[in-house]
């Protein structure tokens, strides 16, 4: 789970906004896709849910554990391989995402692949929840909310790409990252350690399913 090459996040940045060079992404940042639709009606999850999710085919979306918000990123000199520079998570957070990875434990919901935000909060969030499972770091999942509209449409593309593409029965993919992303694309802002649930479409996009707030899993494991 190592961060992504760059020392700082201006690097970062630069190769995000070159890579807008491409044909495709100037389209990407009109999409509206890009602006949120007005209201999301938050739907939680059920039995039923975590039922449909042991046979596989689903994307979940975790949000990283709690933060310290007193500890604001250093914007606009945030570097990826220094924590000290990135909001990280309270002891409450780290203790959560614990209780959350165990919980999908106990849950049976198989996860074949770990997709993440490179930034601190995330991956320690996944070392602590998902102990030994490798995962994949993805700068294109990164945190969007201090982004313009240009360097957001790469990691919006992304993430709809990765919540659209099919996944194998048996498994389900993971991906570890931040709320404004989600409310870049769908207009929806999930709290600090929930688990959302997607029923990717392939090239009919997605369908968002449900949400299991980390208060909720020991009702929905009785």
């Amino acid at each position: 789970m190592r961060p992504c090459d760059g020392k700082n996040l201006l690097l970062w940045l630069a190769v995000l906004t070159c890579g807008l060079s491409c044909a495709a992404l100037p389209a990407a940042a009109a999409d509206p896709a890009i602006r949120p639709p007005a209201r999301f009606v938050e739907v939680p999850a059920t039995q039923q849910t975590l039922q449909s999710l042991r046979g596989g085919g689903f994307v979940l979306y975790l949000r990283h554990g709690h933060t310290d918000n007193t500890r604001a990123d250093r914007v606009p000199s945030v570097d990826l391989n220094d924590c000290a520079t990135q909001r990280p998570l309270t002891e409450e957070g780290r203790q959560v995402a614990a209780r959350v990875g165990e919980a999908i434990r106990k849950a049976r919901i198989p996860v074949a692949e770990i997709r993440i935000s490179p930034m601190c909060r995330v991956r320690d969030t996944v070392a602590i929840a998902f102990p030994g499972q490798a995962a994949i770091s993805d700068v294109n999942l990164a945190y969007t909310a201090n982004l313009t509209d240009v360097q957001k449409a790469p990691i919006i593309a992304n993430t709809r790409q990765l919540l659209s593409a099919p996944v194998p029965p048996g498994s389900n993919r993971m991906l570890v990252a931040h709320a404004p992303n989600l409310m870049d694309l769908i207009g929806y802002f999930p709290r600090e350690a929930t688990l959302v649930v997607f029923r990717p479409l392939g090239n009919a996009g997605f369908e968002y399913v449900a949400s299991v707030a980390p208060a909720q899993w020991p009702e929905l494991l009785r």
